[in-house]
């Protein structure tokens, strides 16, 4: 089984999703892959709903949709109202529509072709204070108009700083019935925040049954996420940035599964600002 973690910055480096289903290259192996940044019927990505196709350009059928915020991070957003669904899966697409009272939102999700016994998340809250954080050019869906086709730009972008707010942070499980269970989180940005937050989630995450995996962008560089939850990194590359990647903010950690276990798989791609990190069970 093959499991994946990318913080897509909601596709900004795709022509559609089929590139990044292709990119995954999961072929016929039992898959697992957790998206961070990632929209649904946002103008800035054509009103896709982002981790349903590419679920479907992957032929999974199961998928979970964290919506972390309602509208644009960065810019206008809220909370998720409490008569209002944080979690969005597979079957109440089916239930309901793709359509069915479904405002511009951005979150995280869990994508599968194993099925899902159970699905749980948990809420991290959010850092009362934000952060000035770089970004290439155009990733907020507002300028766009810097595109620049020259190979030089594709390599470096052009970047900009943008004071940011944190937005409600969450993490998501699937128990699966092979007997994995997987988790992804996209911790905060804000130091100790973030530490605070993988200590709840590892909290969470060891007394669930099966197998633990715990995928991500953890926005923790120099192995802090192994020295402080003392579990095993099953994959270690620098993820970020793309153009030149010097950090690893995205993790695959286990408690029960050795590094012996699995084979890692380098994926390159200019998709996102952030590399694919990716293992394969043997």
């Amino acid at each position: 089984m093959r499991i994946t973690s990318w913080n897509l910055l909601h596709g900004q480096g795709a022509t559609n999703f089929r590139a990044i289903a292709n990119t995954l290259d999961v072929g016929r192996s039992d898959f697992v892959i957790g998206v961070q940044e990632v929209d649904a019927f946002q103008d800035r990505s054509d009103q896709v709903f982002q981790v349903a196709d590419l679920a479907s350009e992957l032929g999974a059928t199961y998928f979970g949709f964290v919506r972390c915020v309602i509208g644009t991070p960065g810019f206008k957003w809220r909370k998720v109202r409490k008569d209002e669904a944080v979690l969005i899966t597979n079957s109440d697409v089916m239930n309901s529509g793709r359509n069915s009272d479904n405002p511009p939102s951005y979150g995280i999700g869990l994508i599968t072709n194993v099925p899902v016994k159970k699905w749980e998340i948990l809420a991290l809250g959010k850092s009362v204070v934000g952060l000035p954080l770089v970004f290439p050019a155009g990733s907020d869906g507002l300028d766009g108009s810097e595109n620049n086709s020259s190979a030089e730009s594709k390599a470096k972008p052009k970047l900009r700083f943008i004071y940011v707010k944190d937005e409600p942070r969450y993490a998501v499980a699937a128990q699966l019935e092979n007997g994995y269970t997987v988790v992804n989180v996209h911790l905060s940005f804000v130091p100790l925040v973030n530490l605070y937050q993988l200590w709840r989630v590892k909290r969470w995450l060891a007394k669930m049954p099966g197998k633990h995996f715990l995928i991500g962008d953890l926005n923790l560089p120099f192995n802090i996420p192994v020295k402080l939850s003392k579990w095993k990194s099953l994959v270690s590359m620098a993820s970020y940035p793309t153009w030149q990647p010097k950090i690893q903010f995205d993790y695959i950690l286990s408690d029960n599964t050795t590094s012996v276990a699995v084979r890692p798989i380098q994926i390159r791609s200019d998709i996102s600002d952030h590399l694919p990190v990716t293992i394969e069970i043997n």
